[in-house]
């Protein structure tokens, strides 16, 4: 019988890692050992490292749109790459790739290619990255996360998936999520997700409105390392992290609404557990746009309400938020009909089909 290995890659940003995580259990199920590509200093080693998957470390230059000194010596960084990733796949001779994007994963992707393994890209955001767009031609199956965003893969590469989400994230309590706020009133709940790195212009809006806020809601506020305000720290009906980790399907689940950033990880988690939400994508000035467009689909779907950055103050969020509250039940039967919820199989049956 075919002994079953996968390498998995995908890094710069927790987005380009943490899906992967979801594919684990399934694989593991399976019988899949499983090993992992990424860089030596990128945000993924330190997170596959804690749950002690094989690691192996390549060079890889950062892939930019603009004008940088360093993409004079990049390309020999990524060029030195695809040899380091062609030379790992040779030797460890896993059955298929699967790549979440992000500037390590071209190197892999390439170096697969050559090794004539098959490759499985996933693509969260509507309109897919520099590194995906580079990767397609060497891949096998592109797995994308938005009807939209099918048109945008040739030679009848795309597949609609979705976005995988963690299974202990759907296995959430709404009683214990209350109990470690310390919630003991019946108020619903508004948690704010402002990104992995917390959001600023949603921290001061959401805090500008906080009283007018609280009285009708209770609020779970993940702000981002170092932006914790001490002056609310004991302000009854509030709590704020900078970031969780364990409690965080808890949470999730105790909440009723979500204000969020439109990152595709967190909008599809939202889709799966039913929860309307207020989304705030970031601008377009700090990105390249995919946040915007993610949000315009979900608007268009039924899922979301949305407010742009540039649009955002006080009394359009207070405004916003009573809106989506007091429609939620319309929002929910919404989002019971997505037919992209079950990302995590469709991907796994992908990689079956291709390990063989």
């Amino acid at each position: 019988m075919k002994k079953l290995k996968i390498i998995m890659t995908g890094g710069g940003s927790a987005g380009h890692v943490t899906p992967n995580l979801a594919l684990v259990p399934r694989l593991e199920e399976l019988g899949y050992e499983i090993q992992y590509i990424g860089t030596k200093d990128g945000i993924e080693r330190k997170i596959i490292e804690e749950e002690k998957i094989k690691y192996h470390i390549i060079s890889s230059g950062k892939l930019r749109r603009y004008f940088d000194i360093k993409n004079f010596s990049d390309p020999f960084k990524v060029l030195k790459g695809v040899i380091e990733a062609k030379n790992i796949i040779k030797r460890e001779k896993p059955t298929v790739v699967f790549s979440k994007g992000g500037f390590v994963s071209v190197p892999v992707v390439i170096g697969a290619y050559l090794n004539k393994v098959p490759v499985i890209v996933h693509e969260s955001d509507m309109t897919p990255g520099l590194a995906n767009k580079i990767s397609a031609p060497f891949c096998t199956k592109v797995c994308v996360t938005f009807p939209e965003s099918l048109k945008f893969i040739k030679g009848n590469k795309g597949i609609l998936t979705g976005t995988p989400i963690r299974k202990e994230l759907l296995e959430g309590s709404k009683i214990k999520g209350k109990n470690i706020c310390k919630f003991n009133d019946e108020k619903p709940i508004v948690m704010v997700i402002g990104g992995s790195l917390g959001s600023k212009v949603i921290n001061d809006a959401v805090r500008e409105a906080l009283d007018e806020l609280q009285i009708k809601f209770n609020i779970i506020h993940i702000c981002g390392k170092g932006n914790l305000d001490e002056k609310l720290k004991n302000k009854k009906g509030y709590i704020q992290y900078e970031y969780v980790k364990e409690e965080l399907p808890h949470l999730m689940a105790s909440a009723d609404i979500f204000i969020s950033r439109a990152g595709a990880n967190v909008i599809f988690e939202l889709l799966a557990l039913n929860k309307p939400n207020l989304l705030i994508p970031l601008s377009a000035k700090a990105s390249r746009g995919d946040q915007i467009l993610n949000a315009n689909s979900f608007e268009k779907s039924g899922y979301s309400m949305l407010i742009q950055e540039e649009e955002l103050n006080k009394e359009k969020l207070i405004n916003k938020l009573e809106d989506l509250y007091n429609n939620r039940q319309q929002y929910k039967k919404n989002m019971e009909k997505s037919k992209v919820k079950d990302a995590v199989s469709e991907i796994i049956n992908l990689i079956k089909k291709y390990s063989n």
